[in-house]
């Protein structure tokens, strides 16, 4: 017994997920007054964020698109390459 993945479910929850990490780790950061190297990094994929209040807005709508695309594609892969 095969179980298929919802690529539409998945990519939400990915999505989530992803978005509340950025979010948080960025509200984190500007709490305690340090640069994260992984922040900085995002920086450069994500056009417009930085690590500051309004930065945790992008990042999140980044991180919930990027999360959501990759979820999505994962699940839609797994279900064609599971055999049933």
């Amino acid at each position: 017994m095969n179980m298929k993945l919802n690529p539409k479910a998945f990519g939400i929850v990915s999505g989530i997920l992803w978005g509340s990490a950025m979010f948080l780790m960025t509200i984190f950061v500007n709490i305690n007054g340090y640069a994260s190297d992984f922040l900085i990094m995002m920086a450069g994929i994500y056009p417009g964020y930085s690590q500051s209040y309004f930065g945790a807005i992008i990042g999140t709508a980044y991180g919930f698109a990027d999360g959501f695309v990759g979820g999505w594609l994962f699940a839609w892969l797994y279900n064609k390459l599971v055999k049933g």
